[in-house]
């Protein structure tokens, strides 16, 4: 056995346990809004993670995680609500049979989110990977406001734009922590097979990669897919942490966030897709303070509401200058990196 992979492998797990520690240590004594952006950020983790995925690493310029997320949302809060519930909610027009008497646990729910989004990125992606650049993002952005419009009419489906309330909050630290460490975990091990070394090649030279013999259509296939699975759970862990989804939360701005943090985080790179995701939804709350009227002692300074958004932007704006291709560019994280930083690599051999 390679000693560097069981070192690695023994980090790997030291790293995961301290993850989780800090997770326990958050539930047991953080505040409640500390415990929400914390539920924050490893949703965005696991819907920057799975977007790299087809973005980053297979290089297809895709715009539909919207129709995803709210796909997962949908499917699990229907799953979730109690027949008396749903009675309540939908008052214009009945929910249709089989969801109106329909009752399942979160966990179900969420896999069922999962396994639904696959499903449309699966039937999604025959027409979209006959297109390529621009074409694609223009199918994949057009699919996602058919999503959007259709939640928006099916009144006996999605309840329409008075969309679901009452949603029990099932999402803890421990159910979107836990899958975001997860969906690393899994997406990291693809990228490293032999299937993500083919999506990278699709990537740099689609053309090339048909040349060596790769089935470039079905890698694709594979990436976007595996990508829509992970967005619906995401979604499904959304709804049960704001507890009230409807169609305007699923707006291509919610697309744009998510590509904001990828290109932020480095293109292709897993662990700038968990950092940028981790800035962008922090940093984003704490700027809240620029919104408030500041006493600086010589001078007042009053509150502007937005502000934090412009110095957001601008921040953004730096990183792109003189990071063009994110923190992280390509780049993982190594533990060989940090043991050789810390010194403490010939203690592990």
């Amino acid at each position: 056995m390679d000693p560097n992979a069981n070192r690695n492998a023994l980090l790997s797990v030291l790293g995961t346990m301290l993850v989780l520690a800090m997770v326990h240590l958050a539930g047991s004594h953080g505040t409640e809004y500390q415990i929400r952006i914390l539920n924050n950020i490893a949703i965005f983790i696991i819907l920057a993670v799975s977007y790299n995925l087809i973005n980053g690493v297979t290089g297809q310029f895709s715009l539909a995680p919207n129709a995803f997320v709210a796909l997962g949302a949908y499917t699990s809060s229907l799953l979730t609500l109690t027949p008396a519930e749903k009675e309540i909610s939908f008052i214009i027009e009945p929910c249709i049979w089989p969801l109106s008497v329909i009752t399942t646990p979160f966990i179900v729910s969420l896999v069922a989110a999962g396994l639904v989004s696959a499903l449309l990125a699966f039937a999604m992606g025959f027409p979209v990977f006959r297109t390529r650049g621009d074409y694609l993002a223009i199918v994949t952005l057009g699919f996602g406001e058919v999503v959007r419009v259709i939640a928006n009419n099916t009144q006996s489906i999605t309840n329409g734009p008075l969309g679901l309330k009452g949603i029990a909050e099932h999402t803890t630290l421990w159910w979107s922590w836990g899958f975001a460490i997860v969906t690393i975990f899994l997406v990291a091990r693809l990228i490293r097979s032999s299937y993500g070394m083919a999506m990278k090649a699709i990537k740099y030279d689609e053309a090339a990669a048909e040349a060596v013999g790769i089935n470039t259509y079905w890698h694709k296939m594979l990436a976007f897919t595996t990508s829509g699975f992970f967005q619906g759970i995401g979604g499904g862990l959304l709804a049960h942490l704001i507890t009230t989804i409807s169609p305007t939360l699923f707006t291509f701005f919610l697309t744009f966030n998510l590509l904001i943090i990828i290109v932020m985080g480095g293109l292709g790179s897993t662990t700038g897709a968990v950092l940028g995701a981790f800035l962008f939804t922090w940093g984003g709350e704490w700027l809240r303070f620029v919104d408030e009227p500041m006493d600086l002692g010589f001078t007042e300074i009053p509150g502007i509401p937005g502000m934090r958004m412009v110095i957001f932007s601008c921040i953004l704006i730096f990183i792109m200058i003189f990071a063009r291709h994110g923190i992280m560019r390509t780049r993982e994280f190594s533990w060989n990196w940090l043991c050789g930083k810390l010194g403490i690599g010939g203690r592990l051999r």
